[in-house]
């Protein structure tokens, strides 16, 4: 069965997922997104790679580091780009979510990025595209629900490739709350695609999705057992907003036991790297120290996910 993500090709014609992309097809990507990273210190950063293209920022869903540098990413490739103001848009007032996108189908759109709260919505406007003969325009998932952030993921993948260049030798935590995070999913999946041979999950039970172990991760309750002798700890929000319930204690007792200090990355590899998607909660998953110390790159993160996100946009427009 063809993967729906490619083409008759086999080149990209969404991203939705990286839950089943070929280990090519990531690499690609990764490859594709190391020379833009030089377009940043240029004194023009620009290039006319997606001139004349339209690309419509759908975000129902808030969003600030993730719009933005997607923003940034078509800017830098000349594309043409619309931001819809969902507050203000045809959905609010109840139009459906496939009627707003049959009307910028007939605005000439050539890629939609779409987040969304509902698990699935960018799925569904693939579906609804390739149904209608307009498979021509391209769908990125920018994070929908708790399903999945594939450019998140991609742009992990990226940075720990730029330290740690070989992904066959590495232990790599994952810590925090992957019941709730779609960007776990994204990188468990990459993690386990790329050939890491050592990953775990370190969370509270609470926090922890129905056998998880079956996504190819071992797990672990106890912080300083997980974190010893990793070579790369990705650290997670607590995404309170999507919490049905009390799942914890109190934010105190989270940061006292998970939370992420000096002491407790002592235990992992002295080279170590710490990685977070943002926005952090400082003094709640991990210490103020720790996200502004030597071992952090948190904010070469952020730099990345603009060259990840510009080599995602060409190579589904076919440059």
């Amino acid at each position: 069965m063809r993967n729906p993500q490619l083409n008759r090709h086999g080149e990209l014609q969404h991203l939705l997922t990286l839950d089943g992309l070929p280990r090519e097809v990531i690499n690609s990507i990764l490859d594709h997104a190391a020379p833009f990273t030089e377009v940043a210190e240029r004194e023009v950063k620009k290039l006319p790679l997606l001139r004349g293209k339209s690309i419509f920022n759908l975000f129902f869903e808030n969003s600030t580091r993730t719009r933005t540098t997607f923003e940034i990413a078509a800017k830098r490739l000349t594309a043409d780009v619309v931001n819809l103001n969902v507050s203000t848009s045809s959905t609010a007032k109840g139009e459906s979510l496939l009627d707003t996108i049959d009307n910028l189908c007939a605005m000439n759109a050539d890629m939609f990025v779409v987040r969304h709260s509902a698990s699935g919505a960018p799925v569904l406007i693939a579906q609804h595209l390739q149904a209608t003969g307009r498979d021509h325009i391209h769908v990125v998932n920018a994070g929908d629900g708790r399903h999945a952030h594939p450019t998140q993921g991609l742009l992990d993948m990226y940075t720990i490739r730029h330290y740690k260049h070989d992904f066959s030798q590495l232990s790599i935590a994952i810590v925090g709350d992957v019941l709730h995070s779609r960007v776990a999913r994204s990188q468990i999946a990459a993690l386990n695609t790329l050939g890491v041979p050592d990953l775990r999950v370190i969370a509270p039970k609470t926090l922890l999705p129905t056998a998880i172990e079956s996504m190819g991760v071992r797990t672990f309750s106890d912080m300083r057992e997980g974190l010893r002798n990793v070579d790369v700890v990705m650290m997670l929000r607590l995404q309170n907003e999507r919490m049905a319930g009390a799942l914890l204690p109190s934010p105190q007792e989270y940061y006292k036991v998970w939370g992420l200090t000096p002491e407790k990355l002592l235990l992992a590899k002295p080279d170590a790297i710490v990685m977070h998607p943002g926005p952090m909660n400082r003094g709640i998953e991990i210490d103020s120290s720790v996200a502004d110390g030597a071992q952090a790159v948190i904010l070469p993160q952020v730099t990345f996910g603009i060259a990840v996100r510009m080599a995602v946009m060409c190579m589904l427009a076919g440059q």
